[in-house]
């Protein structure tokens, strides 16, 4: 992915971003993740169904990293089992971490694939996922 089409992506994302809306709704599970270093603050929603996300949705205020890293995220998750989210997020977490993964499952989120070059921004794209996998750890342990 050249470097033009990874600034397109984040920024559609980050002007556009999907599934921000705030929930009300009890079925949904609610976690924040923040960073205490700026402004970002992200209430991600998680509406799990039979072992499979359903939806979910987003709302706070971050930056454009943040946003647009949540929006892919949501966009990639959603209709994936909580296996094949894990392996989703493993994914983006080795590639933000120059590790190797497997770039065809992480589709849009290959727009962060340079951005451990710029060691403070690793954070603010790693923060949506430190949310999800809080969400789903929890859902895990509550069916054992």
């Amino acid at each position: 992915m050249d470097e033009e089409l990874k600034r397109e992506i984040i920024l559609e994302h980050y002007q556009n971003p999907k599934n921000k809306e705030t929930i009300t709704n009890n079925h949904y599970i609610k976690m924040n993740s923040n960073n205490e270093s700026c402004i970002d603050n992200i209430n991600l929603y998680v509406l799990i169904e039979e072992d499979r996300i359903k939806d979910i949705k987003f709302d706070g205020e971050a930056c454009a990293i943040s946003t647009s890293s949540t929006s892919i995220m949501t966009v990639n998750l959603i209709g994936k089992t909580i296996e094949e989210a894990n392996k989703y997020i493993k994914n983006f977490e080795a590639m933000v971490n120059e590790q190797d993964y497997d770039e065809e499952i992480l589709k849009e989120g290959n727009a962060y694939n340079t951005i451990y070059k710029q060691n403070n921004r690793k954070h603010c794209a790693l923060l949506p996922y430190i949310g999800i996998k809080k969400i789903l750890n929890k859902k895990e342990k509550d069916n054992l």
